[in-house]
């Protein structure tokens, strides 16, 4: 992969003698809608806080954006947006002043926030919602904007922790489609997930289990690989074989 916007290898993360984070290796090109997949305490989210500056590696290499998660994290930061599995937004702010304070954030100029504030309430359709306290929003409405603010200043990498944990199936599918869209745009996505339907939807997929990256391939690379129906069928092989020891 040539020039990848993302590069790890053998990236550790230690804490005490738990190793969350065990040698992963692995690329990420541009444009690309990279999943990562696994249960709840697989490393996935502390495999992302490395890689958004948020966290120091105890091992391994790694780069974001051309830049390197030990020297450069505040350069790396400059470049990426981050949605975590909270949404980040400040509940006891209203839509337009959480645009407008994210705007701030990433050093945008007061008539580009003005512009984006208003380019996002329309085209989000929360023209209406714009003075409403964001503590009062259904979770959906929420999700879709802080996607939205986590791309306001133009990011090369959007990192996106379980954004669409406890929304229904139909917000959930409108979601990806922001994904979509925004990929089809030249933005990288790093994208981690529980659900394993989602993982059909990513270009490519690597399957964490007790800190490891125990599989990684396109969607059907996977289920060929494993002959498998479905990508829950491979991850169900690749957990119990980690709990024979396999």
């Amino acid at each position: 992969m040539n020039n990848p916007m993302i590069k790890a290898e053998k990236l550790t993360r230690k804490f005490g003698d738990f190793t969350a984070v065990d040698h992963i290796s692995f690329e990420v090109g541009a444009g690309e809608i990279f999943g990562f997949l696994g249960a709840n305490g697989a490393g996935k989210t502390t495999a992302m806080r490395m890689l958004t500056g948020l966290l120091v590696p105890t091992e391994g290499e790694a780069t974001v954006a051309g830049y390197d998660v030990y020297e450069q994290p505040e350069q790396i930061k400059k470049r990426i947006g981050y949605m975590s599995q909270k949404f980040s937004l400040y509940e006891d702010l209203t839509v337009r002043e959480n645009i407008r304070l994210y705007g701030g954030i990433y050093d945008l100029g007061d008539q580009q926030i003005k512009q984006k504030s208003d380019e996002l309430v329309n085209m989000l359709g929360m023209k209406e919602l714009q003075n409403k306290m964001i503590g009062s929003l259904p979770l959906g409405w929420k999700q879709k904007l802080a996607f939205s603010v986590a791309l306001l200043h133009e990011p090369d990498i959007v990192f996106l922790d379980e954004p669409t944990g406890g929304v229904d199936p139909i917000t959930r599918r409108q979601f990806w489609e922001q994904i979509y869209k925004v990929a089809e745009e030249g933005t990288t996505v790093f994208v981690t997930t529980h659900y394993m339907d989602e993982a059909e939807y990513c270009d490519r997929v690597s399957i964490m289990v007790d800190g490891n990256i125990d599989a990684l391939d396109t969607p059907a690379g996977l289920k060929e690989q494993f002959d498998a129906d479905d990508i829950e069928e491979v991850f169900i092989r690749l957990a119990r074989g980690a709990e024979r020891g396999e």
